[in-house]
């Protein structure tokens, strides 16, 4: 078995995103292990910027390992030619333990994927369904506390996976060899409709939320106005045509329980009072 660099207590490990929905949670369960962890992002010491090559060396400075997220998806053009050129960087600067954060169904990731595979690094892929903290650390919280999640999903289900979650196997990931060049699919336990999202909301909230389908062209618009990347309107529609309509296992494989459910996420968020609507 490969050993981490985290088992000697030696290296710290460098969150890409470390402010984002998955990073801050990996970078706290680290820090709350007693390893040390370095934030990388655009308000990090030293900084981290995706387009600003110039700043991954300083970043990588004594890190051992990685935890690799993408900025806006790893599905956009120009992800996969990022995280090759990162990772290389990282493996030539000594950090050999790369873990990816990848979509379920994102056929434009997989060549994020590929080039990750290929940087000599001992890298684990951690493919996970949509977030639980989409409906509330993300851009659909606005949305919630008006009562209407417009998205061009039609009929479509899910099986969404916890953030949380996420973060468990990617310290796994991170801190134990066996994970070495493994692919993790990772969903939550039951497949939802967005109909169903908009029900168990409105009963946790005690109002109604409604959910109103759209066609990939009117969401485009959607994202323009809110000054989101139009592209994401193509993989919205792209990786809710059924493909992912299917649980899979790999929060059990990897930690030996089961994943957290929906309906316990929105309970938890609905108590901290995240979707009341503004007074």
């Amino acid at each position: 078995m490969s050993t981490s660099p985290h088992t000697t207590g030696m290296s710290t490990t460098l969150i890409v995103g470390g402010t984002g929905k998955t990073g801050r949670r990996v970078a706290a369960r680290l820090a709350s292990r007693g390893l040390p962890v370095r934030v990388g992002s655009r308000s990090g010491t030293p900084p981290f910027v995706w387009e600003e090559p110039a700043t991954w060396g300083p970043a990588l400075e004594g890190v051992g390992a990685v935890y690799l997220t993408y900025h806006p998806d790893l599905a956009l053009p120009g992800a996969a030619e990022a995280v090759g050129a990162f990772s290389r960087v990282a493996v030539e600067r000594g950090a050999l333990r790369l873990v990816l954060l990848s979509g379920r169904g994102e056929e434009g990731a997989r060549a994020a994927e590929r080039a990750l595979q290929e940087s000599g690094a001992d890298w684990t892929v951690v493919r996970a369904s949509w977030f639980h903290q989409n409906f509330d650390e993300s851009f659909l919280v606005g949305p919630v506390r008006a009562g209407e999640l417009v998205l061009p999903a039609g009929d479509a289900v899910e099986p969404f996976v916890d953030a949380g979650d996420i973060a468990d196997v990617a310290v796994a990931a991170l801190t134990d060899g066996r994970h070495a060049g493994r692919v993790h699919e990772l969903s939550g336990p039951r497949l939802l409709g967005f109909a169903d999202v908009a029900a168990e909301l409105s009963a946790v909230t005690g109002r109604e939320i409604r959910y109103l389908p759209v066609s990939v062209a009117e969401y485009r618009a959607v994202l323009e106005k809110e000054g989101l990347p139009v592209e994401l309107a193509g993989l919205f529609g792209t990786v809710l045509d059924g493909r992912n309509a299917h649980p899979v296992d790999g929060v059990r494989q990897v930690l030996g329980r089961a994943p957290r459910d929906f309906a316990d996420y929105a309970r938890e968020a609905a108590a901290r009072g995240v979707w009341d609507p503004p007074r």
